[in-house]
């Protein structure tokens, strides 16, 4: 029997956990977000390989969902909110024109969508198809807005909760934690070294506090998560240094010569995260030109 995979339903229950009871006339409710095609249903996302039907558009039209069919479903519905956040109120329209705005600009995140049904006022109803086949739906989408996703990426069981995390953080009902895993590995490897050289971890302390979500004060961190960890490490950093640099050392020469000798630029380059190695590379080569 078609099945809901765990993607979407880690997708569905991130929706549920944040506009469910969220402030506002019409909270997002459990039975308005869907998954799994009821039992009459044939044919297209909602369906897994016990339901298509010859020549369904949802298999044949894409390798990646010939490549992905499996018992899954790979849709997902959601139906009618209106939530206030952010002094401004949220629907489902205004949910629907940005996330098509968002698949429209191509970003990372939205690789894995095929389409968008939704209506953008509550009576027009169009389709945003990756493919460029269709351009409306039925009736249906003026109460509820379709995500179809492609099949291969549901049978990877890929993440499909960034994009909309996005949205939650963009209408304030999620803290927006940016930073990539590799930035966080980075960050670790920085204060770790720092407490092998000082004796102590100012960073450890620091980054583990932010990892959680508080400030030094320990005091929920808040707007652009990444920006504020990066600007904490950075004044740990420094005091640090400072620190050392007060310190009475017998022997300074040993000490910088075993610092410079485990600094290796291979090294240096495993604890760079990919996302600031391309920054690094490029200012190295700005610099050698000039």
């Amino acid at each position: 029997m078609t099945r809901a995979p765990a993607n979407l339903l880690a997708l569905r229950s991130l929706l549920l956990t944040h506009l469910d009871n969220a402030p506002g006339p019409d909270d997002l409710e459990p039975a308005e977000v869907g998954i799994v095609g009821d039992s009459a249903h044939r044919g297209g996302y909602h369906c897994g390989s016990d339901r298509v039907v010859p020549n369904d558009y949802s298999v044949v039209e894409s390798p990646r969902d010939r490549a992905g069919l499996t018992l899954d479903a790979a849709a997902l519905d959601v139906g009618q909110f209106e939530v206030r956040s952010g002094g401004r109120t949220h629907t489902m329209a205004s949910f629907s024109v940005w996330c098509v705005a968002q698949c429209a600009a191509n970003a990372a995140d939205t690789r894995d969508i095929r389409e968008i049904i939704y209506s953008p006022d509550g009576s027009t109803v169009r389709r945003w198809d990756r493919l460029g086949k269709r351009s409306t739906g039925d009736s249906s989408h003026r109460w509820h807005t379709h995500f179809s996703f492609f099949r291969d990426a549901i049978k990877a069981g890929r993440d499909q909760r960034p994009l909309f995390r996005r949205y939650l953080s963009s209408i304030g009902l999620l803290e927006d934690d940016d930073m990539t895993p590799e930035e966080h590995n980075w960050l670790a490897t920085v204060y770790t070294n720092l407490t092998v050289l000082d004796g102590r971890n100012p960073i450890g302390q620091i980054y583990t506090r932010l990892a959680e979500g508080r400030d030094d004060t320990g005091a929920p961190v808040t707007g652009n998560w990444n920006l504020q960890a990066m600007t904490k490490q950075l004044t740990a950093l420094q005091t640090t240094l400072n620190a050392l640099a007060g310190k009475d050392f017998t022997d300074e020469a040993a000490i910088v010569q075993g610092v410079l000798a485990s600094l290796t630029p291979e090294k240096i380059a495993a604890a760079i995260p990919p996302t600031i190695a391309k920054q690094v590379a490029d200012e190295l080569a700005r610099r050698l030109v000039a």
